[in-house]
């Protein structure tokens, strides 16, 4: 039997979850006959070192290491010793999705996977690692240069064919409190998604080009089957649903929720990724909440019509506005996602933003600053213009400027943002009796690394 061992390398985050990523293909190639170990470098605090070290003891056939732009320069350090050591390894996720050339010049590996790697991955291990045309699946003797074409890898139709992600392996009871969203109402949490793709076309964000700008669906059932398996077997006590458009067909959020409530699965359940403000109403609000819905996101990015519309967006603020004030009559906790520093940005559109936020009914919000990904449309329509800066604090610090604005006006404006919602008495009252004292040590990161407290040491 093959041996492989697939790696989510340790990273600066205070976002500490399970990977579904590789979850979903441990589970799958192992069901196609290859022996699967996880290591989850960021859940157990390994060095690449360490890392190097069960990969010796566990002597695979292969690695895989899997990649998003935050964690770049770690995934090449880890890849350099991996191949030093003489072990065939792949690199795989967003990042080396639309940079394969870059990242097998830059991490020596043998392979990068674009796309979702289930079948192809398993069409290569029947290959004996040797890759015969296998679509999505690239070495440096397929690609000659950056600018060469590349094809995605063949996905799975029916998502239900896939199993549940290696839940031994990523049992939710070993993760930290240091979920998405910061603070949860109850732990152990569970994350499940239920779709993949996105049909939209956000022009900073990489989705909707992974997926093709196409979404499949689970069945409700199948959903429903997994988050059995991990209230009954694992104790979870809360979900969060990590999809891109949970609500965007709604039969199938409706669905789902009735049959959470129809099989009295009593969890708490919450979308920190967010959901958009234009797919629910008030009569759905009502039905997740009574399946046990408290908390979710919505994506509003600003609060300025002509950045939206720059963004493509195809969102309104009166709709979002309104959407807000629903889920706070639903008794849903809602919170917002504001990126600062879009193209048309400026210092009069964030205040903009700013006092939006701060008037609106949102229970909390989360100021982010762009990061400009392999992937998403600005990567093309602002090549030239930046220098990508793949090292820096994602989403805390600029790399591309609009006109008129600096990297220090950008800082200050999320710090001053942060500050001006969080610390209204009610908001903050509201927080700090939210969070377990297990989370304090995720919070206080955040705060500093937002630049809310200065951290000493």
């Amino acid at each position: 039997m093959k041996k492989l061992i697939l790696v989510r390398p340790n990273y600066n985050s205070h976002i500490i979850t399970p990977p579904l990523g590789i979850g979903f293909l441990a589970s799958y190639l192992k069901k196609e006959g290859v022996d699967v170990k996880l290591i989850d470098g960021l859940k157990d605090n390994l060095s690449n070192e360490k890392i190097l070290e069960i990969i010796l003891k566990e002597n695979p056939d292969a690695v895989g290491i899997t990649c998003l732009s935050a964690f770049y320069n770690e995934v090449i350090e880890l890849s350099h010793m991996v191949k030093k050591e003489n072990f065939s390894c792949f690199i795989g996720g967003v990042h080396p999705t639309f940079l394969p050339y870059k990242t097998l010049v830059d991490s020596k590996a043998d392979y990068v996977v674009c796309g979702e790697g289930e079948i192809a991955l398993t069409k290569l291990f029947k290959n004996n690692f040797k890759n015969k045309g296998i679509k999505g699946i690239y070495s440096l003797a397929d690609l000659k240069d950056e600018n060469q074409p590349f094809e995605k890898c063949e996905i799975i139709e029916n998502l239900d064919d896939c199993p549940f992600p290696d839940w031994e392996q990523i049992d939710p009871n070993t993760y930290p409190k240091a979920p998405h969203g910061a603070i949860a109402k109850n732990f152990p949490i569970g994350i499940v998604t239920t779709t993949r793709g996105c049909p939209y076309e956000c022009t900073f964000c990489a989705s909707p080009h992974f997926y093709s700008r196409k979404i499949r669906y689970r069945s409700p059932e199948n959903v429903i089957e997994e988050i059995k398996l991990l209230t009954e077997k694992y104790k979870v006590k809360e979900i969060h649903f990590e999809d891109d458009n949970l609500t965007l067909n709604r039969e199938h959020i409706e669905k789902i929720c009735n049959l959470i409530i129809k099989n009295k699965i009593k969890i708490s359940w919450a979308c920190p990724n967010g959901i958009r403000a234009d797919k629910v109403d008030e009569d759905l609000i009502k039905l997740m909440a009574k399946s046990g819905c408290y908390c979710f996101a919505y994506g509003i990015e600003s609060a300025n019509t002509q950045i939206l519309n720059n963004i493509k967006k195809h969102e309104t603020i009166d709709v979002i506005e309104k959407s807000i004030r629903i889920a706070d009559k639903c008794g849903i906790s809602c919170h917002g996602f504001f990126i600062f520093g879009l193209p048309g940005e400026t210092k009069e559109t964030i205040e903009e933003s700013i006092n939006f936020a701060i008037k609106s009914k949102l229970s909390r919000a989360q100021f982010l600053i762009l990061d400009v990904l392999p992937g998403c449309e600005l990567w093309t329509t602002l090549q030239g213009e930046f220098i990508p800066n793949f090292a820096k604090n994602s989403y805390k610090e600029p790399e591309w400027l609009p006109v008129g604005l600096t990297k220090k006006c950008l800082l200050e404006a999320q710090s001053k943002a942060f500050k001006k919602f969080y610390l209204r008495p009610v908001i903050f009252l509201k927080m700090l009796k939210s969070v377990r004292p297990a989370q304090f040590k995720f919070l206080f990161k955040r705060l500093t690394e937002y630049r809310l407290i200065e951290n000493k040491k």
